[in-house]
């Protein structure tokens, strides 16, 4: 497949989902041990809009301390963004945790309820 105009595997926001998730985490990582009420998240997507201008940040299993913890240092994430990715502007950046997961983890533990001997 070429990698022309419109022509890569992947878009140009999907590239920038995946950069993002990758500087977010590594700075979460860092606040961590600034901010106990962090604890451990994991980071699971990154979702950029079109426009580049929002993006959505998915969190695997965090609770509403865990979120507005997040909230708390989004400042310092966006301008760990605008240092590290060179963007026209940086995305403004919103929290959530992944429900994906959470539904994952609850199919599970229902179908180990119904299973034989689970």
């Amino acid at each position: 497949m070429s990698a022309g105009r419109g022509g890569g595997r992947y878009s140009r926001v999907d590239r920038v989902g995946k950069l993002l998730r990758e500087v977010i985490a590594e700075e979460i990582e860092r606040l961590t041990d600034v901010d106990g009420e962090l604890g451990l998240l994991t980071v699971t997507d990154v979702v950029v809009k079109p426009d580049l201008r929002f993006a959505v940040v998915l969190v695997a299993s965090a609770d509403e301390a865990q979120l507005e913890a997040l909230e708390r240092a989004r400042p310092h994430l966006q301008r760990s963004i605008a240092t590290q990715v060179r963007l026209k502007r940086t995305p403004h950046l919103s929290f959530e945790a992944d429900s994906v997961l959470a539904s994952a983890e609850e199919i599970e533990r229902v179908l180990k309820r119904i299973q034989p001997g689970g």
